[in-house]
């Protein structure tokens, strides 16, 4: 069944109301480039961290899920749950900085910490490769989820649908272009509250068809180990359709090891970074950085992904005959088969809103390296600020364009996440160690940002050909050569090339008051300093116990299993209780 007029009444008003949005913000966001990009520093903790939420819930991530379900079971998503470390270490370690800091993105800070030439060409090499390259890649596969839903919905001639998408885009690059951050923000939340409650409809109307007969119709119709939260480590048993989702140790320790720490990934950079960063720099204190980051963590690992869960598993019951390369899509035929007219174009609407978020935070985010980074780093020092904001508008546009042409290009959703992970596969602990020790300088993040794509290559290239028995030419396994082959190649460049120059170094400690090694450039530590540090190890601990717990504990809750739901809630109350008492220690709440 296609969509019907009362649909599309509900997908136009939608697109108006964005649109009203972004009109209404254009003044203000035309000011300058820091209210362009950071919405003039002065938002508060709840409107940023629910825009942090709707930008990393893209069209593609309910249909990934969905994919990731119907292969491996619940468990299948340690896959990116792995990754809550990283985020948590950010919230607690690095949020504060990165507001103290003061920086309009988070290639700024590079200036900020290292000195010269190679810290301007660092600078400006990532502006192109994070902020375009990248960039373009993560667009294209979030078009590529819009893609297969317009397939689903519409009578579009296939070879036409690239020509809707950019379409899309287009809408979503004038209303980010005319409001800049402010729109994305505040649009982003209208669509998120959109996309959730979609989602969560969709839910409770597909687990209850007579097909899927409700939870224990579902827990009836699939093996008992798809529900398991943890994965088995061994290997899958064979002939199983979809079984439990089993790993070999090094592929487990891969994802919950290694990745957090490792690798660069948007949204879940180490350190914090990229539009995550932008986000916090838009907080109007250090307070509402942390507590913005916070609510992100708990909302995006705990509470955002059940709905996503529960259809991609009726999907399996619905649409058992699903090849390997569709099985994502139960999600959206389940959106076609069992809604009604009206709340169809509602669920469309969901899907619109939640691809908007991620699309318009990408552009703005990619146009902020482009012009802050590049282009006035390099050329328009003098440029007054109408004439900045005016290219960050054309900067859009641009992107715009790119991520239309590498659409046209991309094939598969999850081989552009793996892509993206190998290529960012070490960085991410020279991001942890540049806020932690002086030796670290422009050229070890330059030979960290370059090495993961040379060991990858030799990864997929040589060991391919010449020892694929090692299983290093594939994913997770190549993570463990590329995180290898980059550590030593940056420790070296550290080692073999000069230090910041000390004037910077100095400037930094003052700036930021950092915590670890800094030599002779920091003030003495006190054993306050030892104690607060102390704190913010039980914070990352606890929190990270209590979202896990939280997590768990919903599932129990929905899937009925009152033993769980004792364990899981007894550890969210526990570790909840310990965060709340070392937050008030560490003051890490309070101005």
């Amino acid at each position: 069944m296609k969509l019907t007029m009362i649909d599309y009444l509900f997908i136009i008003s939608f697109i108006g109301l964005n649109l009203i949005i972004g009109l209404f913000l254009s003044k203000k966001a035309g000011k300058s480039l820091k209210t362009f990009f950071t919405g003039g520093n002065n938002l508060p903790w709840w409107i940023i961290g629910t825009s942090m939420v709707a930008t990393t819930f893209g069209a593609d991530t309910p249909i990934a899920v969905a994919e990731i379900v119907a292969n491996d079971g619940i468990s299948g998503n340690w896959v990116w749950w792995s990754m809550l470390a990283g985020g948590i270490l950010t919230t607690f370690f690095f949020a504060k900085n990165w507001r103290k800091s003061g920086v309009l993105t988070d290639l700024e800070f590079i200036t900020l910490r290292y000195s010269g030439k190679p810290a301007l060409f660092l600078r400006g090499f990532r502006a192109i490769y994070f902020g375009v390259f990248l960039n373009v890649i993560i667009m294209g596969w979030v078009n590529l989820a819009l893609l297969s839903v317009l397939k689903v919905f519409t009578d579009i001639p296939e070879d036409q649908l690239l020509y809707y998408i950019g379409g899309a885009m287009l809408f979503v690059a004038i209303y980010s272009s005319i409001s800049g951050i402010l729109g994305v923000i505040y649009t982003d939340i209208l669509q998120f509250i959109l996309a959730m409650v979609g989602c969560i409809v969709l839910a409770v109307i597909v687990l209850n068809t007579d097909q899927v007969g409700g939870i224990a119709g579902l827990k009836e119709k699939l093996p008992a180990q798809t529900f398991d939260f943890f994965p088995t480590i061994g290997e899958k048993a064979e002939g199983s359709i979809i079984g439990k989702y089993a790993l070999g140790f090094w592929s487990f320790f891969a994802f919950v090891g290694i990745t957090w720490w490792a690798s660069w990934y948007p949204g879940n950079e180490p350190g914090g970074g990229g539009y995550i960063a932008q986000r916090m720099l838009s907080a109007k204190n250090e307070k509402h950085a942390v507590g913005a980051t916070l609510f992100f963590q708990i909302a995006h690992y705990a509470l955002r992904p059940w709905p996503w869960i529960i259809v991609g598993l009726c999907a399996i019951v619905l649409y058992p005959n699903l090849g390997d390369g569709e099985k994502g899509l139960g999600f959206v035929y389940a959106m076609r088969d069992f809604l009604p007219n009206g709340l169809k174009g509602i669920l469309i609407v969901s899907f619109l809103a939640a691809y908007m978020s991620t699309i318009s935070t990408h552009l703005n985010w990619g146009a902020s390296y482009l012009i802050n980074d590049f282009y006035k780093n390099n050329f328009g020092r003098n440029d007054d600020a109408k004439k900045q904001v005016m290219f960050s508008r054309a900067a859009t546009l641009l992107l715009m364009v790119l991520a239309i042409l590498v659409t046209s290009q991309l094939e598969s959703i999850k081989g552009a996440w793996v892509f993206l992970m190998e290529c960012g596969a070490g960085l991410g602990l020279v991001l942890i160690l540049r806020w932690y020790w002086w030796r670290i300088n422009a050229w070890s993040e330059l030979a960290a940002t370059i090495a993961p794509f040379i060991g990858l290559m030799i990864a997929k290239f040589y060991f391919q050909h010449f020892h694929p028995e090692l299983g290093i030419h594939e994913f997770p396994g190549s993570l463990f050569f590329v995180v290898s082959f980059t550590t030593i190649t940056w420790i070296a460049a550290t080692y073999l090339t000069r230090p910041t120059e000390e004037s910077v170094l100095h400037a930094f400690v003052e700036k930021i008051g950092p915590d670890g090694w800094w030599g002779p450039f920091r003030r003495p530590e006190t054993s306050k300093d030892k104690a607060n540090m102390l704190y913010l190890v039980i914070c990352w601990i606890s929190a990270i116990v209590a979202i896990y717990s939280f997590l768990f504990l919903i599932g129990s809750m929905i899937f009925q299993d009152q033993s769980a739901i004792i364990l899981y809630g007894g550890l969210t109350i526990v570790s909840g209780l310990v965060l709340y008492v070392t937050t008030k220690k560490a003051k890490i709440l309070s101005d």
